[in-house]
C-alpha cells in the first residue's frame, strides 16, 4: 500500500510540534523548580571549598562561623574577602532589623557583606532620623497608601513641591511677596534631582514587622510595594503565603525593577551577585533534602 505524501509530512510536523512542546514545558519546568538557575554569579569556588572545609574562625570576634560572621559582617577565614563579588548599587541602602530577629537566620548580612559601601544594618530602636529627607528616601512595605516603584519619581516630586510650599507658608510675610517666592521656589523644585537617594527595608518576621513600620520616624516616608514575586527561602514563615520574600530577595527584586523602572536601562545581571551566598546556601539544602543529608542541613542552620 502506497503512503500519501502529504499525510506523512503533515504526521511528521504534529510530531515535530509536540516535541518542541515537550522540550518548552520541561524547560519551564526546571526554571519553576530552580528560580536562581540563571543568574550571572561570579565564581562559587571559594564557597564549595569552604563548605567542604567546615566551620571556620571570623577574624574579628573568634566566633566559628560558616561561610561568614552574622555578628561582625565578614566573611570568615576561609573565605578570603578577595574571591568575593563586590556589588555596587544605585543607591543607598539601610536595613532596620528587629530586636528579636536571630542573626543567623537573616539575609540582611548578606547585602552588607557584599555592598558594604551602599549598606548599613540598624537594630531597632537604634535608626536615623528621616524627617528631612522624605523628598529622597522611601521605605519598602505594603499597605493601603503603598506606591509602585514606576510611579516613585512622580511622588518624589510632589514631596519637593509640598516642602516649598510648606515653607513658604509665612503669615508674616506680604502674601505678593510669599507668592512670588513660592513661584520661584516651584520653578526651581522642577530642576531639582528627584532620584531617590536611600530606600529602607525591614528585617524580621512579618508578625514582628508592626511594631517597626508604626514608629513616628518612618510615618512622613513614601511607602513603595514590590512586585509579586515567590520566595525560595529555605525558612519560609509557616502560614505566610509564598509571596512574602526574605530580606535579601526583597532588596535584589528591588533593585532590579528600579534598574529597569527608574533608571530606565536593560538589566543585565548587574546585582544578581546580591544573591552570591543565598543562591549556593538554596542549592546546598536542596541538594540535602534531596539526598537526605542531615548534616548539611544542619551545618548551614
Amino acid at each position: 500500500m502506497s503512503l500519501n505524501p502529504s499525510i506523512f509530512l503533515k504526521e511528521k510536523e504534529e510530531n515535530n510540534s509536540k516535541f518542541v512542546e515537550i522540550q518548552q514545558s520541561q524547560t519551564t519546568s526546571i526554571a519553576s523548580e530552580d528560580p536562581l538557575q540563571n543568574l550571572r554569579l561570579a565564581s562559587q569556588e571559594v564557597l564549595q571549598k569552604a563548605q567542604q572545609s567546615g566551620r571556620s574562625k571570623c577574624l574579628k570576634c573568634g566566633g566559628s562561623r560558616m561561610f561568614y560572621c552574622y555578628t561582625c559582617y565578614v566573611p570568615v577565614e576561609n573565605v578570603p574577602v578577595e574571591q568575593m563579588p563586590l556589588v555596587k548599587l544605585p543607591l543607598k541602602i539601610d536595613i532596620i532589623k528587629h530586636p528579636n530577629e536571630t542573626d543567623g537566620k537573616s539575609t540582611a548580612v548578606h547585602a552588607k557583606l557584599l555592598a558594604p559601601d551602599f549598606v548599613n544594618i540598624y537594630t531597632y530602636p537604634c535608626i536615623p532620623e528621616y524627617e528631612e529627607k522624605d523628598h529622597e528616601v522611601a521605605l519598602v512595605f505594603p499597605g493601603p497608601k503603598s506606591i509602585s516603584i514606576k510611579d516613585l519619581s512622580f511622588h518624589l516630586q510632589k514631596r519637593i513641591e509640598n516642602n516649598v510650599r510648606d515653607k513658604n507658608d509665612d503669615p508674616d510675610k506680604p502674601s505678593i511677596k510669599r507668592k512670588k517666592t513660592e513661584e520661584q521656589d516651584l520653578n526651581d523644585s522642577k530642576s531639582q534631582d528627584t532620584t531617590l537617594k536611600k530606600i529602607i527595608f525591614i528585617d524580621s518576621t512579618w508578625n514582628q514587622t508592626n511594631k517597626i513600620v508604626t514608629d513616628e520616624r518612618l510615618q512622613g516616608l513614601l511607602q513603595v510595594e514590590l512586585k509579586t514575586r515567590k520566595t525560595c527561602f529555605w525558612r519560609h514563615q509557616k502560614g505566610k503565603p509564598d509571596t512574602f520574600l526574605s530580606t535579601i530577595e526583597a532588596i535584589y527584586y528591588f533593585l532590579v525593577d528600579y534598574h529597569t523602572d527608574i533608571l530606565k536601562e536593560k538589566y543585565q545581571g548587574q546585582y544578581d551577585n546580591l544573591l552570591f551566598f543565598y543562591s549556593f546556601m538554596y542549592q546546598l539544602i536542596k541538594n540535602a533534602k534531596c539526598s537526605g543529608d542531615k548534616e548539611t542541613r544542619k551545618l548551614i542552620h
